[in-house]
Order: C-alpha cells, then structure tokens, then sequence
C-alpha cells in the first residue's frame, strides 16, 4: 500500500496555492493508497517567527477552516484513497508548555502528526535552520562553525524526542538530517555517526517513528533524503517504523524521491502508531 506521510497545503503561507483537491487527484494518478496532510501546525503565540518573511506556519485562526475542509474531503474522497488530517509540529526549545498547549487543544482533530526541528536556538536568540543558503551562511558565522550548527541541531532532536509535550505529542520524528539540506555547500567535517546511533535508539526506546523524507533528493545543495540511507538501513535494522513522506509543498512535488529510496526496506502506514 502506496502511502505519504507528510504533505503540505493551501494553508501553507510559503507553500503554493494549489488546491487540496490538486493534491488528492495527483496522489491517487500516481497510485497512493493513503496520504497525509501535515501542514506546519501554528506557533506558539509568544514565539516571534524567525523566518526573514515570518511565514513558517499557518495561522491559528484558519485551523478550524483547515479541518473543516478536510473532514469533507475524507468523505468526499473514500472510496479512492485515505486521507489523514494532520500537522506537522515545530519542536522549540523553550516553548514545550506552549507547545503542549497547543496540542491539547488541537490534537483531538488530528489523525497523524509530525514533530520536526527547523528553529535553532542560540544565546537567546532564534534562526531558521532550513530557510536560505544565505540564512544557514549567516546562522554559521553567528554561531562559530558548521559543526556546531550540526551538534545544535542533533541535540534539539534528542531533547525533542524526550519532550514531554502531552498525550498528544507527535511520534513521528519529521526529516531528522534536515541539517544537511545544505551539505554540498557547507560540508561539515566531523562524523556525527555517534550522535545519530543514539537519536534512533531513544527513537525506538520511546516507541517513535521515522519520516523518510524525499525532499532532500531535490535539494540542490543536499542530493540526499532526509535521512540517508545508511541511517534507513540502521533504523530498519532496529524495527523503527519509516514512512515515507513527499514534504510536497506543491502538487507536482507528490512523490517526489520515491523511487530513489532505499527499495528493500519496508516503509509502514503514516497511522501504524496511532492504530496501535
């Protein structure tokens, strides 16, 4: 069965304005069986986006709108695919009560959700992991060197799988070598190996899942899925759940680094965890 896991929408404010049903119709052509839309969930309203055009993340006010459109669209749409009303979750630092609030108001809503890592933190202040590669030059020269842009963002994602973010806190673990979106322009140097064997085993210890994300490949300056593929290897080895994910933030991007993922390793419904 033919699933994506991670799929974002109209209500994405640096996403495209392709309707959803754009998106469903694409993913049933190309064969998908389920499909999640995890659009970036709203955050925390103290929290001030450092995205440079300060839209990384729906708004809270058309949630409701988001749901309601999808409600109708599952019904609408099955008898030809599933369709999971979902979100995609920032992890930051600092705001985990913040974070739980929001979902402990919104998670009943939700079929499937994602926690990811895109804003790093440091000496009080908040950067955009992922934005430009001139925002990554700037985030490296702020905080020393790339190693230490990596060593920041692997240790949010330990501290992001040990969160305690309420009953409803997303078990999947979105795009977790979302660092190296830039590695062919800024290589790092050292081998983050050790660091990464541990993030699966607390992965697995917490009973989480894997987003195997096919953005990367189309990344001009990544070449690679989020994670690669000797990481998939590693977490298929361990039993971790994977589910792949298109992270389309368009309709053409639907399956986009599908058939560049590892072929023999078994890639799981984006609701396993919840079902069970």
């Amino acid at each position: 069965m033919k699933a994506d896991g991670h799929i974002h929408s109209p209500y994405c404010p640096h996403g495209s304005k392709d309707t959803f049903e754009q998106y469903i119709e694409q993913a049933i052509r190309l064969g998908f069986h389920e499909i999640s839309f995890t659009e970036h969930a709203p955050l925390p309203e103290n929290f001030d986006d450092p995205a440079p055009t300060k839209d990384s993340a729906m708004d809270e006010n058309v949630f409701e709108s988001y749901v309601g459109d999808l409600q109708l669209l599952k019904e609408k749409y099955k008898n030809k695919i599933k369709i999971n009303i979902g979100l995609e979750v920032d992890y930051i630092i600092h705001y985990e009560e913040e974070t739980k609030e929001l979902l402990n108001k919104y998670g009943k809503f939700l079929d499937d959700s994602i926690l990811s890592v895109h804003f790093l933190h440091f000496e009080g202040a908040y950067y955009c992991l992922d934005y430009s590669v001139e925002e990554f030059d700037k985030i490296i020269s702020i905080i020393g060197t790339t190693e230490k842009v990596y060593e920041m963002y692997y240790e949010l994602i330990k501290q992001s799988i040990l969160s305690d973010l309420g009953p409803y806190k997303p078990r999947r673990i979105g795009h977790m070598t979302l660092v190296h979106k830039f590695q062919q322009k800024f290589p790092c140097k050292k081998d983050f190996s050790k660091e990464i064997y541990h993030i699966l085993d607390l992965i697995k210890e917490k009973e989480m899942a894997l987003d195997y994300n096919g953005a990367g490949i189309n990344k001009p300056f990544c070449l690679e899925p989020y994670p690669p593929d000797w990481i998939v290897k590693e977490a298929a080895k361990q039993k971790i759940p994977l589910i792949y994910g298109s992270d389309a933030h368009t309709a053409r991007d639907l399956n986009q680094g599908y058939d560049r993922l590892v072929s023999n390793v078994k890639l799981s419904s984006p609701t396993l965890l919840k079902e069970n």
